[in-house]
């Protein structure tokens, strides 16, 4: 399971220099007393590569509280120079708000995350196991410490609420849209605008916009490769106006295919976006879009402090070893060198098959800007989404029944969700008001099956992205879970220019989210349980207010300050993959402790100042958070005899600071510097079956407490080049924080050609990009199966090697 980590606070601290790049190993620090790991056992291990899931890790009597993890509108153009900084404006003047400009979105490989684009802002860690950041299962991101499942996220005003691996109440981004269509990016480190529609919002927000078609008939094709036989395409064809009231159109596609750097597989991914827009008068329009998505991706498989320093930094998966893997799962071949090294950890647990992941998205809507009157307006979204999804792993605790000693253990997740958004914006004298719903409800199932793996020379094996019905349907059937989840958002706010430059912005938003239903069927020899939760989970609250005080002192200065209370509605997730209440053991433990749990919440309170002139852009900005009744799943007890709960830590703080300088000294020469701090700590002990742990002073697990961040970029004439470096300092693991992670460099570099218009082709441009320049090893993804109370534990994935790309884009 996984933890909603949450960490989010303030005290200021602005501090700007370069500093001289060093590359290298991160130390891995284990102190002396550090438990060792211990064995997956059945009882405990219910979903391995499924997120979160609930194991023992640590030793005898030591739980695993697990930490958010998954196995689970315009854009700022820099009219002067291409700003290699992540530019900070106060874009709706209802929260400090920031933006990614084009001209940074230019400077990454086509097809990169938007996470990854948000990562040279200060506050913001993310990291991938893939270079383009597109796998869900191995790539994360926090901002001050919350989690990415904390996050409100739309695209197009579409919430795609929970953004963690195997989700079944929501929607990853990398799914919903293609970058290349990405026309604006704007992110709210505080606490967001009441009016954002989410199930999840604890931390801020992330709202994405798509480009518009083009006014004249073209389109665009680029071309991508890269290391490890990595290869990108993207196509996007225009109608241009196709009649006097302006109606036009865009299609495009672009299919990914990135080579895995270590052991064998592909991560493959194909996606379509279309958007229609119709222009209604002078002051309104309609917009229908649509997206489809696919991917197909094996997984990096999980590693541990012990992994790697006994086996080393690249330790695959055994795939398309069959022979191998077979003869070690039926004793007849030896492990591999070291394998059988590790402190505490099975070597047949290492030397697995093979992992991944298989899903298919389609997500459309129609949306509705219209002028009513000269002060009234009406803003709708329609919108659907439907996702089926195969999360995948080698199980040699449950053999075939044709004797082949292991299965494919398959999670088959879907969801289809309908929502609508509307709201209505009255301007009079120095006010505007706004007031508007959000409904949605969405039909959720996940279940657990085994399919039959071939005997050695009887087939070809299984893949871990399917089709797994290869050799008959599943024969084991461990669980099967049904829920239907209805959400109600109301808010009302305004805006009221109080002086000229100094506005303020009061509101507020009342949330019910009830999700009815649980296990429709239990394999009670498989699960261990008579009965698997079934019922019903209401978060509700009726007053949760937002303040927001802007002031523009002049052109160059401005203060602002905002102040917001967020609630999270519960966790929807099946039994024993994250930290909801339907994923404890049993019937019992879900009614008993429903009636003690209350829904997360947190208070965000942060002030700042921003200088913005032609020459210098700088930012300050401190911050403090509460986070309220935080629930995190734990696994308590003893090895053979777990316990799995889902605990109400109490309360979690966090205080930090933000700093960022931008410098233009000279025409097309920018240098940008930021430097955060987050003080995150869990405020109370836990009391548990498993024992009693002092966790009350402890830091938060996963995020880093210092980040600095620098990035240099020049353009002359056609050419540009940019090198950023970014430093995370140290990342505790274990949540008594005995072991931890040392701080490590990441550096990116390239360089981009316009040649500008060729024979029919226009803007031409030529593009090599280098992520990772100095090799770095690093740890990207923690805790993605929990992270350990105490210890080491097979719960960490190794960071994207270096890797070189080149692209070639034309319009016409």
């Amino acid at each position: 399971m996984r933890t909603r980590s949450l960490f989010l606070s303030s005290i200021a601290l602005f501090a700007v220099r370069q500093s001289a790049l060093a590359a290298g190993h991160p130390p891995l620090q284990v102190a002396d007393d550090a438990a060792p790991v211990t064995a997956h056992a059945r009882t405990h291990v219910v979903a391995r590569h499924a997120g979160n899931t609930a194991q023992t890790a640590g030793g005898k009597n030591t739980p695993t509280w697990n930490v958010p993890a998954r196995r689970q509108s315009k854009a700022l153009e820099s009219h002067a120079t291409e700003s290699v900084a992540v530019t900070g404006r106060q874009l709706t003047g209802r929260d400090a708000e920031q933006a990614v400009s084009k001209a940074i979105m230019r400077q990454y490989v086509p097809g990169t995350s938007a996470y990854k684009m948000l990562d040279r802002t200060p506050g913001v860690s993310f990291s991938s196991t893939d270079p383009f950041g597109i796998d869900s299962f191995g790539a994360n991101l926090y901002v001050r410490g919350f989690f990415m499942n904390q996050m409100g996220v739309t695209v197009d005003g579409v919430p795609l609420n929970d953004q963690t691996y195997q989700s079944v109440s929501g929607m990853s981004l990398a799914s919903a849209i293609i970058p290349d269509d990405i026309q604006s990016m704007r992110m709210s480190q505080g606490a967001g605008s009441v009016e954002l529609p989410s199930t999840n919002t604890l931390g801020g927000t992330i709202q994405i916009g798509s480009s518009d078609p083009e006014g004249k008939r073209g389109g665009k094709v680029s071309q991508s490769f890269g290391s490890y036989g990595s290869y990108r395409t993207y196509v996007r064809l225009d109608s241009g106006k196709l009649n006097s009231t302006g109606t036009k159109f865009y299609t495009s596609y672009a299919r990914t295919d990135e080579g895995m750097w270590m052991g064998s597989g592909d991560q493959f991914m194909q996606q379509v976006d279309a958007k229609l827009v119709q222009p209604i008068n002078e002051r309104s329009r309609m917009s229908a879009f649509f997206n489809w998505s696919s991917l197909a991706q094996w997984n990096y498989p999980d590693t541990s402090i012990g992994i790697l320093k006994n086996l080393g930094w690249r330790t695959p998966h055994l795939y398309p070893n069959y022979a191998l893997a077979y003869g070690i799962a039926n004793g007849t071949s030896a492990l591999p060198a070291g394998y059988g090294n590790v402190p505490g950890i099975d070597g047949a647990n290492i030397a697995m098959y093979d992992g991944g992941q298989a899903e298919t998205n389609y997500m459309g809507g129609l949306h509705f800007d219209l002028a009513l009157t000269d002060h009234l307006t009406w803003n709708t979204t329609i919108y659907g989404h439907s996702q089926t999804g195969y999360y995948s792993y080698t199980d040699s605790d449950d053999p075939s029944p044709n004797g082949a000693p292991f299965s494919e253990e398959v999670w088959q997740n879907r969801q289809e969700r309908y929502g609508l958004d509307t709201s209505l914006r009255y301007k009079w004298g120095r006010h505007t008001f706004e007031g508007g719903v959000w409904y949605e409800n969405n039909n959720q199932q996940a279940g657990l099956f085994n399919y039959q793996q071939p005997l050695l020379g009887h087939g070809a094996p299984l893949k871990a992205v399917g089709p797994y019905d290869v050799y008959g349907p599943a024969f084991l059937e461990g669980y099967n879970f049904q829920w239907t989840t209805n959400v109600m958002q109301f808010h009302l706010q305004d805006s009221i220019q109080l002086a000229q430059g100094l506005t303020l912005h009061a509101g507020f938003k009342s949330m019910t989210a009830t999700t009815s239903g649980g296990a429709q069927y239990n394999n009670a020899d498989w699960t261990g349980a008579d009965a698997l939760p079934n019922g019903s989970l209401t978060a509700s609250q009726a007053f949760l207010p937002h303040v927001n005080l802007d002031w523009h002192i002049n052109r160059h200065h401005e203060i602002y300050v905002d102040v917001a209370e967020n609630m999270r509605a519960y966790e929807v997730s099946a039994y024993g993959v994250a930290n909801s209440v339907y994923s404890v053991q049993d019937q019992a433990t879900f009614q008993a402790q429903k009636k003690s749990l209350e829904p997360s919440k947190a208070w965000v309170y942060l002030g700042g100042y921003r200088y913005t002139s032609k020459f210098l852009q700088a930012n300050a900005t401190v911050y403090h958070a509460s986070l309220i009744h935080p629930i995190l799943a734990a696994a308590v007890g003893s090895l053979t005899n777990p316990v799995s709960q889902v605990i109400d830590f109490g309360h979690i703080s966090m205080t930090g600071a933000n700093g960022d300088i931008t410098v233009t000294p000279i025409d097309g020469l920018s240098i940008s510097n930021n430097l955060s701090y987050n003080k995150g700590t869990y405020d109370r002990n836990v009391d548990t079956v498993g024992g009693y742990y002092a966790l009350a002073g402890k830091n938060i697990v996963n995020y880093p407490a210092w980040m600095y961040k620098a990035a240099i970029a020049y353009s002359w004439k056609g050419m540009t080049a940019h090198f950023d470096a970014n430093y995370y300092s140290r990342r505790y693991y274990s949540f008594m924080n005995d072991t931890s992670i040392g701080g490590y460099w990441l550096a990116n570099a390239g360089a981009q050609y316009r040649f500008g218009k060729l024979s029919v082709l226009k803007d031409v441009t030529a593009s090599f990009n280098v992520y990772n320049l100095f090799n770095t090893k690093y740890i990207s993804m923690m805790g993605e199966n929990d992270n350990p109370a105490v210890g080491d534990y097979q719960s960490m994935e190794r960071g994207a090697v270096r890797e070189f790309f080149g692209t070639i884009s034309a319009s016409f």
